[in-house]
């Protein structure tokens, strides 16, 4: 599988998965928010590790700070849109009351992605070194990735079963390979 394919296809399977049929373009946002948010989830610690070719290590940095606002954006509208079609099961997913699990694996995933985005955007400030910095980002990814995969596996909609678990798969793969090669880099 190529690295395109396992981010397009599960969010064109989506786009034409027959159960948006009925459903008001509220939701359907909303849902493909989610899918998207899942796509480009994978793409962060592909940038992460430099493994993309063609980018430097900083254009690489680069890219995945977009990537991460994009990825907040895409929560953003995911939740907003779920909360304009049902505020009462938003409510229930936020106060952990919900009595679907993939609710509150949802908002495990998207409180510490906002919890990672605040700490970038406070990076200087608070003056962290480097290597804090990337054991604080690396703590936040171990929560994220597993929470949000839980999430997407659980949740029977528009997601295509098999494209959604090898796209799971490959998050999963890739984030446990940056963070063992980062624990293998010599310490300065």
């Amino acid at each position: 599988m190529t690295f395109t394919s396992i981010i397009a296809v599960p969010v064109v399977a989506a786009m034409c998965s027959p159960l948006l049929a009925w459903r008001d373009p509220i939701y359907i946002i909303a849902g493909l928010a989610g899918v998207i948010a899942m796509a480009l989830l994978f793409v962060q610690p592909v940038l992460a590790g430099g493994y993309l070719r063609g980018l430097s290590r900083l254009q690489s940095r680069r890219v995945h700070r977009i990537i991460g606002g994009v990825l907040v954006m895409m929560i953003v509208i995911h939740v907003i849109g779920l909360w304009i079609t049902s505020p009462p099961d938003v409510i229930d997913a936020l106060l952990f009351s919900s009595p679907t699990p993939f609710s509150i694996w949802g908002v495990i995933a998207m409180w510490a992605l906002f919890a990672s985005a605040l700490t970038v955007l406070l990076r200087r400030r608070l003056r962290i070194n480097p290597r804090m910095w990337r054991f604080i980002h690396t703590g936040f990814a171990v929560v994220i990735v597993p929470s949000s995969v839980i999430h997407a596996l659980l949740i029977i909609g528009t997601m295509e079963v098999t494209s959604k678990r090898i796209l799971c798969g490959f998050l999963i793969a890739i984030t446990v390979k940056v963070i063992v090669d980062w624990w293998r880099l010599p310490k300065r």
